[in-house]
């Protein structure tokens, strides 16, 4: 199946030979910019930073950096991609959702606004992140069993750490079957196959409704939504929705089970004096105290600042600290140094 082509390196204004750390900064500039909290016009910033988190996801990661850089650069952006012959998909097939009753061609699930576009689904597979279930979206065969309650299904949803820290209500849109209300789902009309479902008790529809997100939800979390999955054959109760909790990649943090840890630049002597610096958290700014004599990787525990837990109990926030040395300065700094050179008795090959 045909899907818009991806281009990961022109979304976060990257070359294709960016080094990792040009493919940090350009994340964390953007992610900052369409951060959905900060941004003025929130749908627009929704879609971008999903798109940013995408990129990143892809180029952040050797292996699907390689995975997506072996396509070449004749893909260009806007194209319909179709993966070239023998391509295996990685790790799992892309999701094909088939008619829950093995009567009809099959139909595509897709989630609106939730998880990552149907380029990376082609390339990498919905199955390839934490969580996944292969159950889910297969097609009955007529020598298999037909269940009467509905399937369930099942897909991502991009969660933020700041909706992990205090909740949120989403919207959620999903394309499914649903039991035909012409024939009540029998598939049969005065005594004849239903027109309206061609007999299979179903018909296709859109339905946008709203998700709870609780806070102190987990990565890889399932979140399960009643009856919003497959309708059932012949009226039976319909399957449920589960929503596969994934974290948006912060421009300023990095996971750690409930501690997030955050990185920071000192100059030389800021370390050896100590000093007061400000950091931020998922709830403002706070002040902290770099004790005399720190060290290039360092680090500085504030409590309670991390990710709650479904009980609200928070987990920490770690600050890591790196020496800066300067890379160019002036005479007079010179001067100095060369100064503090000669009067201190300090020799780190000691």
């Amino acid at each position: 199946m045909p899907v818009q082509y991806k281009d990961y390196y022109q979304i976060l204004g990257v070359p294709r030979n960016a080094t990792d750390e040009e493919i940090k900064k350009a994340f964390r500039r953007l992610a900052r910019q369409y951060h959905p909290d900060v941004a003025k016009n929130k749908r627009e910033a929704e879609e971008k930073f999903k798109e940013i988190n995408e990129a990143y996801e892809v180029l952040s990661d050797p292996v699907k950096r390689k995975r997506y850089d072996a396509l070449g650069t004749d893909w260009k952006a806007g194209q319909e991609f179709t993966p070239p012959p023998g391509w295996e998909p990685f790790e799992h097939e892309f999701i094909r959702w088939g008619d829950f009753n093995g009567r009809g061609a099959g139909f595509e699930f897709h989630f609106g606004g939730t998880g990552f576009s149907d380029f990376f689904e082609q390339l990498f597979g919905s199955m390839a992140r934490a969580g996944a279930s292969p159950r889910f979206g297969r097609t009955v065969s007529e020598e298999e069993p037909v269940e009467t309650r509905g399937r369930d299904i099942e897909g991502d949803i991009m969660v933020t750490l700041e909706e992990v820290l205090r909740g949120s209500i989403r919207t959620v849109t999903v394309h499914r079957n649903v039991a035909c209300t012409d024939c009540a789902g029998t598939g049969i009309k005065r005594g004849r196959p239903c027109n309206t479902c061609s007999g299979t008790g179903t018909v296709k529809k859109t339905d946008t409704f709203k998700v709870k997100i609780p806070p102190g939800v987990a990565e890889g979390q399932r979140l399960r939504v009643a009856g919003r999955g497959e309708a059932g054959l012949e009226g039976h109760t319909a399957g449920d929705l589960y929503l596969r909790v994934r974290f948006a990649r912060h421009p300023d943090f990095e996971v750690h089970g409930q501690d997030l840890i955050y990185e920071t630049d000192l100059a030389p002597w800021e370390a050896v004096l100590g000093t007061t610096i400000s950091v931020p958290t998922l709830s403002g700014q706070v002040t902290i105290k770099v004790p005399p004599g720190t060290q290039t990787g360092q680090k500085l525990r504030i409590r309670g600042h991390g990710l709650p837990n479904r009980e609200g109990k928070k987990g920490d926030l770690i600050v890591v600290v790196r020496v800066q040395v300067p890379d160019r300065v002036t005479d007079r700094e010179r001067a100095l140094w060369e100064q503090l050179a000669k009067e201190s008795r300090f020799n780190p090959r000691q």
